[in-house]
Parts: structure tokens; C-alpha cells; sequence
């Protein structure tokens, strides 16, 4: 990955997925981007691909989750 590369990472919010942005941001990474659930939904297969469309990241990491019952 480059330093510029825009990265999307899924579950930002969460336990792995801030753990993963304060990783990149500590080695440099500065295009990060998340989407909370209510601005993405991620299972609205129409919504994920309008993302994808608009925002056009070159890295994605998944680190989403269901959590609770």
C-alpha cells in the first residue's frame, strides 16, 4: 500500500477496526475513510455499490461485525 492510497475500512467504530485505524494512521496512512451503518448500510447491496462507485478507495478492509444478540 501506498501512503496515498485511499483506504476504506468497514467497522471503523469498532474493537478491530479502530485498532486498525490507529495503526495506519501511526505509520502514516492519512486517506482513510469509514461510513457508520447509518450513512452505509452493508447489507444494501444498492448502497454498497453507489460506495464503491463514488468513493472509488484502493484498499478496503473488512473488519464490520454483528455484535450482541
Amino acid at each position: 500500500m501506498n501512503k496515498t492510497d485511499k483506504i476504506y475500512v468497514a467497522g471503523h467504530r469498532g474493537l478491530v477496526g479502530s485498532a486498525i485505524v490507529r495503526n495506519l494512521r501511526s505509520k502514516g496512512y492519512t486517506n482513510i475513510i469509514g461510513r457508520t451503518h447509518k450513512e452505509l448500510d452493508l447489507i444494501n447491496q444498492a448502497d454498497v455499490t453507489r460506495f464503491f462507485e463514488e468513493e472509488r478507495p484502493d484498499v478496503v478492509v473488512l473488519a464490520a461485525a454483528k455484535v450482541g444478540g
